[in-house]
């Protein structure tokens, strides 16, 4: 599960639109964040976003499934691939990546939640 550096840089570059995006190296791939809430990672030079019920159908439309961190027959994560499409568009990405965050503040425990809705 590695990433290249010019991936990495890439994706940065792409979520720069949101504001101060991090990354932050973990398990052999990369996790991103924003104001604290990790909403994707980046593994094997490919980019995942947070999912549950309210935006997974938007990925399962277009064809992407979930991450398998050891293979196809491993368990299946909550994140999944982002569309190169997607990550290419800086008007769909935005809007792509601000769903990941919400799907990552809602599974904040009480107490916890950060920036409002």
């Amino acid at each position: 599960m590695s990433v290249s550096e010019s991936f990495r840089d890439y994706v940065l570059e792409q979520l720069g639109c949101m504001g101060q995006v991090t990354a932050k190296s973990m398990f052999g791939g990369v996790g991103l964040y924003f104001d604290g809430l990790f909403f994707g990672l980046i593994a094997n030079d490919t980019l995942y976003f947070k999912v549950d019920d309210s935006n997974r159908p938007d990925y399962e439309a277009a064809g992407m499934g979930p991450f398998k961190p050891y293979g196809d027959m491993s368990y299946a994560m909550q994140y999944y691939e982002v569309p190169v499409e997607v990550l290419e568009n800086h008007q769909s990405l935005p809007l792509w990546a601000k769903k990941a965050l919400a799907v990552a503040r809602r599974k904040l425990p009480v107490g916890k939640k950060k920036g409002g809705k």
